[in-house]
């Protein structure tokens, strides 16, 4: 997997931006399923992705949950010279965490882990990391080096080592996480990484977009910009949602064959990569599924005959007077036991299902999401 993501290098710095390849790996679900443990961790580690963007005074929790269906993830080097991790590339979050060889959980023990006695650029830092999340926690202590992303360093970065972490992590396929959401959420209490990348002078644009492939290989993280190689027409842009620590964008309505399904009269979404689905309030996701034919299985996921998926209807999100529409083949997913929805209940987010389709910039100097028909 390593030496994929070395060839793809060579993507490094042309018109101004750089290229960060991003793996689409195998879920936690597929390898859950595979073992035969996907019922016991949905009991052990309860996904409820609403949590994460619930306003911080009526959270007790940091609430990252056990999301059985992410699967995007890229490489970074920590320290000099480098150690490197994937890390998954999050947009909900705004901390650079990895695990460390003083962990002592047996999840850290499948990833790769930070020994801060081999990097001559390491700085201990005086605060402790502790994150607790609805399924389990990290927690360890913070440090300052040199970060490594693409050809780009960041110098004097703050980031977390953890020495325990919750066994939902177990299978995850990436070693720890990295923020890109605004410095407001940093619960390690310093400026995150793409904001550093800004402030000393790495990258043109305030700026940074993602393309999600459905293949394996092929997604890409885009620093300081976007690339209209990865997608047809022009970005449409969407001011955020007033003014949080998330990348809110509010959506006007849902439709499907012209009738409102869902948002009527207007409501907000959060664009989050480390989301795999769509997410939305109950009656609103229910009310799709029912015009998809969808029936709920024992776990409460709604399933759709994998024979129909190509009769089923475009679900068209009205955002900012402009329509993108998502195709069967976007939002039904095909696993092993059969085909799903794409949509899940809780606050909506448009997670990794809408970015496939339409690939996305995030652009931090004009608080605006553009969106455009990933090629």
């Amino acid at each position: 997997m390593k030496s994929a993501f070395v060839l793809l290098t060579f993507l490094a710095v042309s018109q101004g931006i750089m290229r960060i390849p991003m793996k689409r790996g195998k879920s936690v679900r597929q390898q859950l399923e595979e073992r035969g443990l996907l019922e016991e961790y949905r009991r052990r580690f309860p996904h409820n992705p609403a949590a994460e963007f619930l306003p911080r005074d009526e959270q007790s929790l940091v609430p990252m949950t056990f999301d059985p269906d992410t699967t995007y993830y890229g490489e970074i080097g920590i320290g000099t010279p480098p150690q490197i991790f994937t890390v998954l590339f999050d947009t909900g979050s705004s901390d650079l965490w990895v695990p460390s060889v003083s962990c002592t959980s047996s999840a850290c023990d499948k990833h790769s882990k930070f020994n801060s006695s081999a990097s001559s650029t390491f700085q201990a830092g005086t605060k402790t990391f502790h994150i607790s999340y609805y399924s389990g926690y990290t927690s360890g202590n913070t440090g300052y080096e040199l970060i490594k992303i693409g050809n780009l360093f960041v110098e004097h970065q703050i980031f977390g080592i953890t020495e325990t972490e919750a066994g939902f992590l177990d299978f995850v396929p990436w070693d720890g996480i990295l923020g890109l959401a605004f410095p407001g959420l940093s619960s390690e209490g310093g400026t995150p990484l793409f904001n550093n990348l800004w402030n000393q002078g790495k990258i043109d644009q305030y700026m940074f977009s993602m393309y999600l492939s459905s293949s394996v290989e092929g997604s890409m993280l885009i620093l300081g910009g976007e690339d209209s190689s990865y997608y047809t027409g022009t970005l449409q842009w969407i001011p955020l949602y007033k003014a949080t620590n998330y990348w809110d964008i509010e959506m006007q309505s849902i439709t499907i064959n012209g009738n409102t399904v869902a948002c009527s009269g207007g409501c907000v979404a959060s664009v989050d990569s480390g989301t795999s689905l769509i997410i939305g309030p109950g009656k609103d996701i229910n009310n799709i599924n029912g015009w998809l034919g969808a029936s709920s299985d024992p776990t409460g996921e709604a399933t759709v005959s994998c024979g129909v998926t190509s009769y089923l209807p475009e679900i068209v999100f009205n955002i900012n007077g402009y329509n993108f529409a998502l195709p069967p083949s976007a939002y039904v997913i095909k696993s092993a036991s059969g085909c799903r929805t794409g949509f899940a209940s809780g606050s909506w987010i448009l997670g990794e299902v809408f970015m496939r389709q339409f690939y996305t910039a995030f652009d931090v100097g004009s608080n605006r999401v553009g969106f455009a028909q990933a090629v």
